[in-house]
Parts: C-alpha cells; structure tokens; sequence
C-alpha cells in the first residue's frame, strides 16, 4: 500500500491475515462446503422428523437443537458479526453464497438482466420475506424452515446457474439480507483498504486477473458494504489490503452523493418498522382484540370463508397436532398488523428524520437520506435483540435463568440510541447549534423505538 495503511499497529499483521486468505482460498473453500454440509443437514433432516413433544429439549431432540443453532445462535451471531468484522461471514461462511458461485461456475453465464439490478431489492426482499416467515412460522417449525430458508438456496442457485460466470450474483442482487448486512458492515472497523493512486500508479509487473464473485468495482471502493472479505482482492495491484478504521468514519464522512432513498427505506419501514411488527404480533392484545371484531363482523354478514383453516402449511401456518393452525383471517390479520406497525414506526421515524434533516445546509432529501444511516445501530440492535429472543425462551426451558436479561436488554438499546446520536452529531456541520439541535430532533424517533421494544419485552 502507498498511502497510510501501515499507520495502525496492527496494520502488517492484517496485511499478511488478508494475504494469506489470498493464498489459501482451497483452504477457505473447504470450510464454506463443511458450513454447507453442516446447514444442509439441519435443515433437511429436522424437516422430515416428527414434531417434538412437550418434553423435547435442545440435547435430546435435533429438530430443536437445530431451531436453537440457526435462530438462537446462527443468525442473531451473524448479524452481529457484520458490526465487527465486516461481511466475512459472506465471503468465507455462508453455504447460500458458496452454492451461488458453484452454480454459477458450472452455469450458462447468461448476462445479468437490467430488471435483476433495480436497486430496490433489498429492501422488498427482506420484507417480503419477513412477512411470509411469520404466515409460515418459520422460527417454529422445521418445514416452514426448510421452505423460506432451503427455497431462497434454490433460488441462489438458479440464478448463479443462469447469470454470470462464477460469480453470487443473487447475492450482489436479490438475497433477502444483502440491504441488512451492507448496512450494518458500514460500522465495521475491518475493511479491504483501496489505495487509489496506488491503483492507477503504472504496475510493477502485469497484475494477475482476480474473480470478485460479489461483483465489486474494487478500483472504486470505498468501504465495506458491498465486500465480501473473501481476501482474493488482498494484494492486488499493491493497493489493496485488509485494515483498520474506526468504527464511526464511514457514517460520520457519509457524503450526499453517497447514500440511497432505498437504504433509507429499509432503516425506517424495513428494520424499524417490518421487523418490530414481525416480533411484536404474537405478543400484541391489540392484534387479538382487531382479529376478533374482525371475526365477529365477518360472522354477522354470514361472511364465513375467511374463518375457514383450510390453507396448506406452505402458505399459513397449519400444524393440526400441536393445535396451531391460522386461519385466511389470521392470515390476513398477520400481514395487515406487520405492515401497519411498518407504516406507523417508519413514519414516526421519517417524520423526525426529516426535521432534523432541516437543519442543515443543502438539500433536504439528500441530508436526510445521509442522515438514516445513523439510525443503523439501533436498526440493528433492535433485530439482534429481537433474534435472541428465541436464544432466551430456548434456553428459559433448559432450566438456565435469565433474571437480568431485560436489564441487559434495554442497556444495549440505550448504548445503541446514544450511538447512532453520536453519529448524528458526528455527521453534522461543525456549528454547535446544529449539532444540538440535529440529536435533539432525533431523540423522539429512538424513543418510540424503544418504547416498541418496551412493549414487546415487558408487555402491554
């Protein structure tokens, strides 16, 4: 690297850690098919095993062994991991990717399609995937697993076989986290370092070609959002290298020209408006009093086809022996409470946003869209939360005790508003007046959001 990558003191060990991912991908392939073999057979096999009794417990039943490693550890760790080491969970871990770029490699090498690039994607995949996890009762049952999590597989699959040549193009386009990870790897403070003058400088020697199967422009980028950390790009051109940052400097610099309205969108409607309303329903009198006027008007107007239970396992939840079974009207019920809770929060949010977008200079839409970026801690930390809930009531019946769990809880929401503050006074002009007022006006945002979560931890 010719700029100040060797400032940090850790700097030459990342070097050689990025480099020697470099030279070890047979290395890191192996592991990706073991995480793919080890993923396979938790969600085939529990699928296909009769449901757990009332005594089943995480050491002697696989079907909730398996629900407590892919809710309870798997994916609220992964999250996690995207605010600490960036995405190298993509590029070295995750068996959707893997069996992306193998199709792909044995695949027709199709161009990809201007419709697959529209960038709203993420935030429509996550949604839509949300909403229908809840219709199926994903986190309860191993078929409706098998299907939201084995079905999106296939998808990856079958568009790496028909698109591009050895790349994770579903990845880069239509995977249902892509929005929720290059948000959260934003606060990374690993990251691959681009020298750019490095870059354009004459080579030394002829650079040898490099796959970036997540289809980065490397000469161009700038931050860990869109990287996969696989390591292939370490080296390169000697001008790329795995380094330090601090945690806050990619927000705080955010520029205007740099953000999406599609990002925004998923902060305010998506992680804090869909994925509260996704954990909230279950918990919420008032979904139970709106469903049953609801019940009582249809049956009043002998409107009896919407009460009926009658829909396949695939599309509501329908699971006879353990009596729980949804009903069209719980069907819609689920969707309609989930969506409101998005349009209320999102908007709540949106609202004051927008306000403290007023107070600086320039254009108003493009402040606030740089501005929800410094709502991604508690985006973030509000699904982590809501993820671990599972963790918490599976271990709850192992006997472990959790007295001190909504104490730890909300700390961490607390930690988490007073960062994305941070960021937000971090991001604005050097004047104190905007500063005070940019983290005044935001205050009531992250206050409802907390209070959502108060409502689903502590109750109504």
């Amino acid at each position: 690297m010719r700029d100040n990558a060797g400032s940090h003191p850790w700097s030459n060990a990342l070097l050689h850690l990025g480099n020697g991912m470099r030279e070890h991908q047979r290395a890191i392939r192996a592991v990706q098919w073991l995480v793919v073999a080890f993923y396979l057979f938790l969600v085939l096999v529990p699928a296909f095993l009769p449901l757990p009794d009332n005594d089943a417990r995480i050491l002697n039943n696989l079907t909730i062994l398996a629900q407590f490693l892919f809710w309870g550890v798997w994916w609220p760790f992964v999250l996690l991991s995207m605010l600490l080491i960036g995405r190298t969970w993509c590029g070295v871990f995750c068996p959707e990717g893997a069996l992306a770029e193998w199709a792909s490699r044995h695949g027709r090498g199709r161009a990809i399609p201007k419709w697959m690039k529209w960038g709203g994607w993420p935030f429509t995949a996550f949604c839509i995937t949300t909403i229908f996890g809840q219709l199926v009762s994903v986190y309860q049952y191993p078929k409706a697993a098998l299907l939201v999590l084995g079905g999106s597989t296939v998808a990856a699959m079958g568009v790496g076989y028909l698109y591009g040549k050895s790349k994770r193009v579903w990845c880069r386009h239509l995977c249902p986290v892509n929005g929720v990870f290059a948000l959260l790897s934003r606060l990374s403070p690993l990251y691959m370092q681009v020298d750019r003058p490095g870059w354009d400088a004459p080579a030394q020697r002829k650079p040898i070609p490099i796959n970036c199967a997540p289809l980065v422009d490397i000469r161009r980028m700038q931050g860990p959002s869109e990287c996969h950390m696989c390591g292939r790009c370490s080296g390169h051109r000697d001008a790329v290298a795995l380094a330090i940052r601090p945690p806050n400097r990619e927000i705080s610099q955010l520029g205007t020209e740099q953000g999406s309205v599609w990002d925004l969108l998923l902060i305010t409607y998506g992680l804090l408006g869909v994925a509260i309303g996704a954990f909230q329903w279950t918990g919420s009198p008032w979904f139970v009093a709106v469903k049953q006027a609801s019940a009582e008007w249809l049956v009043d107007r002998d409107i009896m086809w919407p009460l009926a239970d009658n829909a396949p396992w695939w599309l509501l939840t329908h699971y006879p022996e353990r009596n729980d079974i949804f009903s069209w009207l719980d069907g819609a019920m689920v969707v309609g409470y989930i969506s409101a809770t998005a349009l209320l929060c999102g908007s709540w949010v949106l609202l004051w946003l927008t306000a403290a977008a007023r107070v600086q200079p320039g254009a108003l839409r493009a402040n606030a869209i740089k501005l929800a970026y410094t709502l991604t801690p508690v985006a973030g930390c509000g699904v982590f939360l809501g993820l671990s809930a599972l963790t918490v009531s599976l271990l709850k019946t192992e006997g472990v005790s959790f007295d001190w769990i909504n104490t730890a809880r909300f700390s961490l929401l607390a930690a988490a508003c007073a960062w994305s503050v941070w960021l937000a006074v971090r991001q604005s002009r050097p004047d104190s007046w905007r500063r005070a007022l940019t983290a005044l006006l935001l205050l009531p945002a992250l206050l409802g959001v907390a209070y959502m979560w108060k409502l689903i931890f502590l109750g109504w």
